[in-house]
């Protein structure tokens, strides 16, 4: 049998709500060289039956139950080790994938063959129309000096399999772990951006986003590890600009903070900038 060009990988944990309107929307897609890899983290509702019952009538799809609880990023990586296609395209359990949206995802990275991976769900950029591709070193000039890049979520990315095996998959740091990813695909593989409508991300309270502030310590500690590496492609001056203006902000963040009798939030500010030492 041919191999699948696309394995689409959802993970999920208690989802029953929601997961059936997921498959649903990766079995219509128009571009049909996928299989379907689900992956449930033990979940305690129906979420595993109602998989079940799609993988029953089509083939494409699969389900696999983890014999313990992995959590977020790992889990993600268990659904990649399953996968044989070219190109690794998450999408959430509760999210959803535009009928259009695969062939559009292909057909942009085949534009690019050299490209490593890509991301879409991007506004309309001046560069030109999309898609269009980075190299490492636009790449961080396109999120620390333009209009942001590596803050998209697995969903809105398309990996090729060899390149994600290559750098390792996800890291296990909750939340943060897709942040860290682009990051370290971007040291060494073009990307290709891609515009929006091509997936559409659920939002409802069960999600672990809503508490993201409380990851905003890790996230300038990732951005501190990459701009301070020797592999950065941004040139010393450039990262350490832009290190020295992040951390102005957070001298002034710190300041307004105890102004306002925030200590909380000061507190945050003075481990932030203990973070650049």
């Amino acid at each position: 049998m041919e191999l699948p060009l696309v394995s689409i990988l959802m993970t999920c944990y208690n989802r029953d709500k929601y997961i059936g309107a997921a498959i649903e929307s990766v079995l219509a897609s128009e571009y049909s060289n996928f299989e379907l890899i689900i992956v449930d983290d033990h979940s305690a509702d129906e979420t595993v039956n109602i998989a079940r019952g799609y993988a029953v009538k089509d083939e494409r799809v699969k389900v696999h139950i983890n014999e313990k609880n992995l959590g977020d990023y790992p889990n993600r990586n268990k659904a990649a080790s399953h996968a044989k296609g070219e190109f690794l395209k998450y999408v959430d359990s509760d999210d959803y994938l535009y009928p259009w949206g695969l062939g559009i995802l292909v057909d942009s990275m085949n534009k690019f063959p050299d490209s490593g991976w890509g991301l879409c769900s991007l506004p309309q950029n001046k560069k030109g129309p999309f898609p269009f591709v980075l190299t490492p070193k636009e790449a961080y000039e396109y999120h620390y000096l333009g209009p942001g890049l590596f803050h998209k979520a697995p969903l809105s990315s398309i990996i090729r399999k060899k390149v994600f095996d290559e750098v390792g998959g996800f890291g296990s740091a909750r939340m943060v772990s897709d942040c860290e990813m682009w990051h370290r695909l971007a040291l060494k593989h073009d990307v290709v951006l891609m515009n929006e409508g091509i997936v559409w991300s659920r939002e409802h309270n069960e999600q672990e986003q809503n508490s993201l502030s409380k990851f905003d310590l890790d996230y300038e500690r990732i951005m501190i590890r990459y701009l301070k590496s020797p592999d950065c492609p941004l040139s010393r001056d450039i990262a350490s600009k832009i290190l020295r203006r992040n951390k102005g902000k957070n001298i002034i963040g710190i300041l307004k903070s105890m102004a306002k009798l925030q200590p909380d939030k000061a507190k945050l500010g003075w481990k932030k900038l203990r973070s650049y030492e």
